[in-house]
């Protein structure tokens, strides 16, 4: 039986544990830190949680004191290719805390020689879930240690269902948060429509009018001015609120872009492969991109004609954006250089995407985005 001193170093670990997850806000923030808290608690050395999709693609949200041989090259043998514990898991073999006998990476690892193992050679590997919800699974080792007892399992386990709980429950939290934002960014829409949308355009129909009805030509001049002006603003004013609240996205990706192009006074020509059907947050970070870039080319290329190639292949999703207007020097390799740049590379990045830019005077500028499916 276990004794009374094991008890209560359980609900100690389970406590500091608890109130970690419980303080959180960031999810891989807090990933990190609670991790580190329990190999520091029960004396294990290295640790590592992946975050596994419904198609079993992996992800390393969180490691602890990697060896060698798993954290060379940024952690590269972690982050690709696959292994029994994500298989297992994918295939609903693995629903509880379990001895994995070796670790498939590192027997690699130390196949190819790539570093040193520590020692490390097993690990016991825990499914992150909370009620019939999965995320993936937490993976714990120490070395020369091959094999874990049952109450060391059964705390994982306990310790596995606290951060399921909190990842469900910060995943819930990032979800109002982004509905919130959308429902603000639509009511602001609606209030610039409303008011200044409106504001311009009667300013833009009394010039007009004082055109029409004042006869010497400075004044003539001075309302045919502020018209211009007026209209100037009001393009902007429309295309700020699509911006804010795309009217065509609920046609899809590619009327979208149509619409916006033709509100900023381009051609857009639009070539299409594959099935476009994207999660929401791909399909509005491709917007946003989509919108910048074309943009940038109302206001930089010279030109109202773009070419805009999308590609859906069981792999990726491949945006391509071309204009062959005027273009700009661009060396690859150095910093982006503009904020809508920045912007579109980061958008890219954040779901582990590539982003390539091509420009140089006279020959236009091309722009691809590819993003992992």
């Amino acid at each position: 039986m276990m004794g009374e001193s094991s008890r209560f170093r359980e609900m100690k670990i389970l406590k500091e544990i608890a109130e970690m997850l419980n303080e959180g806000t960031e999810l891989n923030h807090v990933l990190s830190q609670v991790l580190k808290k329990l190999l520091d608690l029960t004396g294990l050395q290295t640790g590592w949680i992946f975050f596994i999709d419904e198609k079993g693609s992996h992800q390393l949200v969180a490691h602890e004191a990697l060896p060698p041989a798993l954290s060379y090259e940024q952690n590269i043998r972690m982050c690709k290719g696959s292994c029994w514990c994500v298989n297992r898991y994918h295939h609903q073999k693995i629903t509880k805390a379990t001895n994995i006998i070796e670790c498939q990476r590192i027997e690699e690892a130390i196949e190819t020689q790539n570093g040193d193992h520590n020692g490390l050679t097993h690990h016991a590997t825990v499914p992150l879930r909370a009620g019939e919800e999965r995320f993936g699974l937490l993976n714990v080792g120490a070395p020369f240690k091959t094999f874990f007892k049952d109450d060391e399992l059964a705390l994982l386990e306990a310790v596995a269902f606290q951060i399921g709980t909190a990842i469900k429950r910060l995943k819930l939290v990032e979800h109002e948060q982004k509905t919130a934002l959308k429902d603000e960014r639509n009511r602001l829409a609606r209030d610039l429509h409303d008011s200044v949308n409106q504001l311009l355009f009667s300013l833009s129909l009394t010039a007009r009018a004082g055109v029409e009805m004042t006869k010497p030509e400075e004044m003539k001049s001075t309302f045919t001015y502020i018209q211009e002006l007026a209209q100037d603003a009001l393009g902007e004013m429309r295309s700020l609120i699509w911006q804010l609240r795309p009217q065509g996205l609920e046609d899809g990706l590619l009327s979208a872009f149509q619409k916006y192009g033709q509100l900023l006074g381009l051609t857009v020509h639009i070539n299409l492969k594959g099935v476009p059907h994207f999660s929401s947050q791909v399909e509005e970070a491709l917007w946003r991109i989509g919108q910048e870039a074309l943009a940038n080319c109302k206001k930089h290329a010279g030109t109202t004609v773009v070419y805009i190639d999308l590609e859906k292949t069981k792999e990726k999703t491949i945006l391509t954006i071309k204009d062959l207007g005027i273009g700009f020097q661009y060396q690859k390799g150095v910093q982006t250089p503009s904020l809508g740049l920045q912007s579109m590379r980061l958008r890219t990045e954040a779901f582990k995407g590539e982003f390539s830019l091509e420009s140089s005077p006279d020959n236009g500028t091309l722009i691809q985005i590819k993003i992992p499916n």
